[in-house]
């Protein structure tokens, strides 16, 4: 494939301070005369800080390292991560395209990118939130049809969720990556056969995904404003040390209440203490808890801290106020934010009815 410099360029650029303070520290890595081998991960920078990779950021980099223009110009147009045109500022989305994507529906993908962001690859759309493009191989071949989108992988999609995946990153909300479908990684579509403990909506999701999730990394770029690890090797950069804080007072509940309960209010105020505290429920109501793991965003360790909370029925969490809301989101220690990120009390309130969401589909045909 032919790669050009788009024709429409910047006239300069720069790295922003912390950006070519860190590029400075890469450099220091190579010996003296060696200093070329730094240029893939400034390229890589310089790409990260403006979306894209332009005339002059490449011409700044080989400036930097001693190099011909024509030389950093081959390392930027035979690597395809680089991009040489600008690309969406919220996502560029690439839909892997090879043999198993392939059979598993990768031209549907396709036809949604072609649909919702421009009829033509390494295009803008309208409002210049999306670009995509059609990519080799991607090595996720088990979960098949899937697409990565900034840092992550958007896995055993189909056609009607890499387009709620597109509105719901144009709505500002960040997806949960990973196994679109239910599953906790790339076990057998038809179900485990052993390690059961791990079947689908009976697992969290793995660290690197949820730890991506609740910071919003998966489609944010490097925008200088990171305290980079600069230069260890040169005891520079290292992050300031974190003054000794106090430890937070821990505060129990009364001893005949919870002995009453049968549980703890694990690391939360007692209802006494707490006024925007919904009301909990001392054991579930006659029939059984219910299943909680059908929420989108609630995995088995979430579903026990929330039975320890005194919540067990979708109807109780379908009817927390906004200021409720924010009183569990504080208090799901480990998980804090996640009642408003995944719209618990919307899901809640057609789970409670008998209705069923997409995700509470998923998992039950899983």
């Amino acid at each position: 494939m032919l790669r050009r410099l788009h024709p429409t360029q910047p006239d300069s650029f720069a790295f922003t301070p912390a950006n070519q303070a860190w590029a400075e520290a890469q450099i220091t890595k190579y010996p003296e005369g060696r200093q070329a081998s730094a240029i893939i991960p400034l390229l890589w920078r310089a790409q990260e800080q403006e979306g894209w990779l332009t005339r002059p950021a490449i011409e700044t980099v080989a400036d930097m390292l001693g190099l011909a223009y024509i030389r950093a110009l081959e390392v930027a147009s035979f690597y395809f991560m680089f991009q040489l045109q600008p690309v969406g500022s919220v996502a560029n989305i690439q839909v892997c395209g090879t043999t198993s994507c392939m059979i598993c529906g990768a031209e549907d993908l396709v036809a949604v990118c072609k649909d919702k962001i421009a009829p033509k690859p390494h295009t803008l759309s309208a409002d210049g939130k999306f670009s995509w493009e059609e990519v080799e191989c991607l090595g996720a071949c088990a979960n098949a049809p899937m697409a990565q989108i900034g840092k992550d992988y958007y896995e055993d999609l189909t056609a009607e969720r890499l387009g709620e995946i597109i509105d719901e990153l144009a709505a500002g909300k960040v997806p949960t990556p990973g196994p679109q479908t239910g599953r906790y990684a790339a076990e057998p579509a038809s179900g485990l056969t052993s390690l059961t403990e791990y079947a689908a909506g009976r697992a969290p999701l793995n660290a690197s995904a949820t730890l991506a999730t609740e910071i919003g990394d998966t489609v944010k770029r490097i925008d200088g404003t990171e305290v980079p690890l600069i230069a260890p090797w040169q005891g520079k950069g290292r992050r300031p040390a974190t003054p000794p804080q106090d430890p937070e007072p821990i505060v129990t509940p009364e001893p005949d209440r919870a002995e009453e309960a049968g549980h703890p209010f694990e690391g939360s105020v007692a209802p006494e203490a707490a006024p925007d505290r919904p009301a909990a429920l001392e054991a579930a109501r006659e029939g059984g808890a219910d299943d909680l793991k059908k929420i989108k965003g609630v995995g088995p360790k979430l579903e026990k801290l929330l039975n320890s909370l005194g919540f067990y029925h979708f109807d109780q969490i379908a009817g927390w106020t906004e200021s409720e809301v924010a009183w569990v989101d504080d208090n799901l220690e480990g998980f804090k934010g996640r009642v408003s990120r995944d719209e618990w009390v919307a899901q809640a309130k057609i789970l409670a009815t008998g209705g069923e969401t997409e995700f509470s589909q998923r998992v039950k045909s899983t």
